[in-house]
């Protein structure tokens, strides 16, 4: 059987600027991305049903018994079961969400899903979904998702030993480190959820962290940082100052001093020293975010919403981001004052203004930080970032 993974459209617009570089499934949620999370309750490699400017690098194999999942829901045993006991011909429906669909054929592309589903016997799931529809999701989703994988991927396993004598447990039962994972002189509390440290992380001195916390393969926790739960730290990245429920997907540094909370940063990020993101307004009032979908700033429901900041952007030293700040891909800011609340991607400047971001300046960009970490940026990746470029600003 194949398993792919598809997009609703709708909820892959909602999801902009951080789907303008990957499929839903691609978002980390959680410890591990939801594809990942697949992978394990499937036992079975994935592909992916996505976007026509995407689908060159996240490819779909078809098979002659095809099982396609909405990408947007974060598997659990239940659901697991339910979608495993369809037939080829069926469907699996929860209200107007579709969950998955065996086909004995394949799709042109993604569009076609709610049509293919129509002409399938639909079975009603009347299970829990938890599901990914809207930006603020992905942050308010995290703390109980950091938990969810962390059961699955510390079952059976033991954990490497803490030997630091300064490093100071609190319910150590629930503190999981990777091989190579080092601590020194830092508060681990896991009285409130999990602590999960991956391979080769570093927690250096001072640091203080809450669970549910999960650090991933290479990353830092910098000098006296402060992390106060239901925070994600991706792979290869760094991360100081103040921290509360964020998520950095990978390879994106915030390592310095500065506050960033009910937050999503990309990959390939960068926040300059002392930059500081809002996520309360002074009235305590609605935040208001930026919509792809509606083109306007619309209302999120949410009272606590901070900075959405696609691939490839970087903010300059002493950067303040206003609440519910959106930042599109490979954009470019600085300088004093508040930059607007939209920054679209390929963009340059800040409150004074904003110029387009050359496309070639900012692949060479793209490619210098790459280097870095000793990858490159590969044809698929140049013409995605080509096609986000000529979207936002027409030819």
């Amino acid at each position: 059987m194949s398993y792919i993974l598809f997009d609703d459209p709708l909820v892959h617009g909602a999801l902009l600027p951080l789907t303008f570089t990957r499929p839903i499934s691609h978002i980390r949620l959680g410890i591990v991305t939801i594809a990942e999370k697949w992978l394990h309750f499937l036992q079975g490699e994935v592909s992916y049903l996505t976007k026509d400017f995407l689908q060159k690098k996240y490819i779909s194999d078809w098979g002659e018994d095809n099982l396609l999942i909405n990408g947007s829901l974060c598997p659990d045993q239940n659901l697991v079961t339910a979608i495993g006991q369809l037939a080829p011909g069926e469907s699996l429906q929860c209200g107007n969400v579709l969950i998955a669909l065996r086909i004995p054929y394949s799709l042109k592309d993604c569009r076609d899903v709610i049509t293919a589903a129509g002409n399938t016997t639909v079975h009603p799931y009347t299970g829990t979904l938890t599901q990914v529809r809207q930006l603020s999701d992905i942050f308010l989703l995290n703390g109980s998702q950091i938990r969810a994988d962390y059961t699955w991927l510390t079952e059976g396993r033991i954990s490497r030993e803490i030997t630091d004598p300064h490093t100071i447990m609190y319910n150590p039962s629930h503190i999981f480190l990777e091989e190579g994972a080092k601590t020194k002189a830092c508060i681990l509390n896991a009285e409130n959820g999990p602590i999960y440290i991956g391979k080769d992380a570093d927690i250096q001195e001072g640091s203080i962290i809450r669970g549910p916390f999960a650090i991933g393969e290479s990353s830092i926790v910098a000098l006296g940082a402060k992390m106060r739960g239901e925070i994600t730290i991706g792979p290869h990245c760094k991360i100081g100052g103040e921290v509360s429920n964020s998520i950095l997907f990978g390879f994106s540094n915030k390592g310095h001093d500065g506050y960033l909370g009910n937050s999503i940063l990309g990959e390939w990020c960068n926040l300059g020293a002392d930059t500081n993101t809002s996520n309360l307004k002074n009235d305590y009032g609605i935040v208001k975010q930026w919509s792809y979908v509606e083109n306007d700033f619309m209302d999120t429901g949410r009272q606590f919403v901070g900075l959405v900041m696609g691939d490839h952007s970087k903010a300059g030293i002493n950067t303040m981001f206003n609440t519910g700040t959106v930042v599109g891909v490979s954009a470019n800011i600085f300088g004093g004052n508040f930059p607007p609340k939209h920054v679209p991607s390929f963009t340059w400047g800040g409150a004074e203004g904003l110029d387009i971001y050359r496309l070639d300046r900012a692949l060479d960009v793209a490619q210098r930080v790459l280097e870095r970490k000793a990858l490159q940026l590969t044809p698929e990746d140049r013409e995605i970032l080509t096609y986000v470029f000529y979207a936002t600003h027409e030819k």
